[in-house]
């Protein structure tokens, strides 16, 4: 099996791990990951690298996002989530004074760049261990605020019911950011309390959901994006000569001014792509040359 990423569209009630498990199967390796998870509630977007294409996962995973969640107001849970336990409800007079305007109101004060503290039941790692795990045992985690950025979040649906309001929202947001949290934070303006209880992820940066094919049937070889498709819709590109790519491949450097592209190509990570469409590598500028950061092996025919 060649090196590739692939867009998968997970279903409701699957964890992400689930997916990666499910993948290797289906494509005969073990050496898949993952550029971000989604909780089992969650549907939508995961971005999973086969062989050598997962070491281009750690460019990806810090991309900005976009979901589409329904918030319920008129409790918060235990988890921020409708998989929580229920909290206290919230008085028929709180619930009957968020209007819309308020709601909005609220909104806006989690939009831009934030501090936010993250869903005690979350991945972030407590002195080691994921605050979940912690969660499950029994123990009482309170996590610190992180600044994250919210660059849209936007109201689009609003329906009342019986002792709850649920609001629907798109959220366009930086890596790190949890929507459950502003589920919760939004309740918590408004007096009502508040968590998810529908998320779906829809981008990744420049990756789509119409671009995902669904688990069920989930064909490999024909979904496999290539890693230089991939990289070229992350990071800033330069193109390298035969030459060129055997000197980075042996870990050396090569001058800025010989490679088309990389003056312009600034700070940070750029993917250097060689003939035949191939990456070759992950490089930074040092100076007037172009150092390897993460290199991409050839591939053997039929690997």
């Amino acid at each position: 099996m060649n090196s590739g990423i692939l867009l998968v569209d997970k279903p409701q009630g699957v964890t992400s791990h689930d997916v990666v498990s499910r993948m290797r199967r289906l494509a005969g390796t073990r050496r898949i990951g993952h550029a971000g998870t989604l909780d089992p509630m969650a549907t939508g977007l995961l971005i999973l690298g086969v062989n050598h294409a997962t070491r281009l996962l750690h460019y990806l995973v810090g991309l900005d996002k976009e979901y589409f969640a329904t918030i319920r107001l008129g409790w918060d849970t235990t988890t921020d989530d409708a998989e929580g336990e229920p909290l206290p409800a919230a008085s028929a007079e709180r619930l009957a004074a968020a209007d819309d305007a308020g709601i909005l109101a609220a909104m806006l004060r989690w939009t831009g760049v934030i501090e936010q503290v993250p869903s005690a039941v979350s991945a972030v790692k407590v002195a080691g261990k994921r605050a979940y795990q912690r969660v499950r045992e029994g123990e009482a985690v309170e996590l610190a605020a992180r600044t994250v950025t919210v660059s849209a979040f936007e109201l689009l649906a609003v329906r009342r019911g019986d002792g709850f309001v649920d609001a629907d929202v798109r959220v366009e947001c930086s890596s790190g950011t949890y929507v459950r949290a502003l589920a919760r934070d939004v309740g918590a303006d408004l007096g009502t309390g508040g968590h998810l209880t529908a998320l779906r992820r829809t981008r990744i940066g420049a990756f789509r959901i119409d671009e995902a094919a669904a688990l069920d049937g989930f064909d490999v070889p024909t979904s496999m994006m290539s890693p230089a498709d991939a990289a070229r819709r992350a990071l800033p590109v330069v193109s390298v000569t035969d030459g060129q790519a055997v000197d980075l491949g042996h870990g050396k450097r090569i001058d800025v001014a010989s490679t088309k592209g990389a003056t312009d190509a600034g700070a940070g990570a750029i993917a250097a792509i060689g003939p035949g469409d191939r990456l070759v590598a992950i490089v930074e500028r040092r100076g007037p040359s172009l150092k390897v950061v993460t290199g991409f092996p050839v591939e053997e025919a039929g690997a």
